[in-house]
């Protein structure tokens, strides 16, 4: 009797031990999107991921890649200019992002970005991510009407030398703050411990942020992966 209540008990515990270690090292994962619901998968990439053999990358079943473009008024992604390059030899869809700062006008900082990214055919529309980093963590001590104002001088500028309005990449946290202002525009929402709140009306899903894929060396082992709001013909009709 004792050996069949021991049996169970080890195995629970070996199971208790090997779940987080599987999460870490990128074998499970806690979000898993049904590939029916949603086919279309891509990336995000920064220099974390080093020098990024493009052709391997893309044949990791995945149809876009999002790449770093910018952040704040002057600093430009050191791998930028190689991946944006170098990713349209793919039959990727790509797109670049602008890390914001909430320490630069937004004038300046939407100027970064149009100075590095060159327009290409196809291109998906420019993302800019606003985010808790730093000192800023809770969105309800930001000065909200310097953060919307900055940010609305950002948005204007790229959406009209692109002539794409661009995304925003946020979490759900800091989501009713941007929506204060910038309701109508695209969210592509950060939910990597759950799914987003049904009353989350979503464009891309961030849902994991330690996927293992092949065709990149840097420091960084992960790599952000994320799902399109639709199917293949939505996805490539989507600008």
């Amino acid at each position: 009797m004792k050996r069949k209540i021991l049996i169970p008990l080890i195995l629970l515990v070996v199971a208790a031990c090997l779940v987080p270690i599987l999460l870490y090292f990128g074998v499970l994962h806690i979000n898993n999107p049904s590939r029916t619901k949603y086919p279309v998968r891509g990336v995000d990439v920064s220099h974390y991921q080093g020098e990024i053999d493009w052709g391997r990358l893309a044949g990791e079943d995945i149809s876009f890649a999002y790449i770093k473009a910018t952040e704040g008024s002057s600093h430009k992604d050191e791998q930028f200019d190689r991946n944006w390059s170098e990713a349209q030899a793919t039959d990727l869809r790509i797109g670049a992002y602008h890390f914001f700062s909430l320490d630069s006008a937004g004038v300046t900082q939407a100027e970064n970005f149009c100075n590095a990214v060159t327009a290409v055919d196809n291109m998906l529309p420019p993302v800019v991510d606003v985010e808790p980093y730093g000192g800023y963590k809770d969105p309800n001590k930001l000065d909200k009407e310097k953060l919307l104002s900055e940010l609305g001088d950002y948005l204007e500028i790229v959406g009209t030398y692109y002539n794409q309005r661009p995304i925003l990449y946020t979490t759900e946290e800091w989501l009713p703050v941007l929506q204060e202002e910038f309701k109508d525009y695209d969210v592509w929402i950060r939910s990597v411990y759950k799914k987003p709140n049904p009353s989350v009306k979503w464009t891309f899903w961030q849902y994991s942020n330690r996927h293992v894929l092949k065709g990149y060396s840097g420091t960084e082992r992960y790599i952000d992966m994320n799902v399109f709001f639709g199917d293949e013909k939505g996805f490539y009709e989507y600008k």
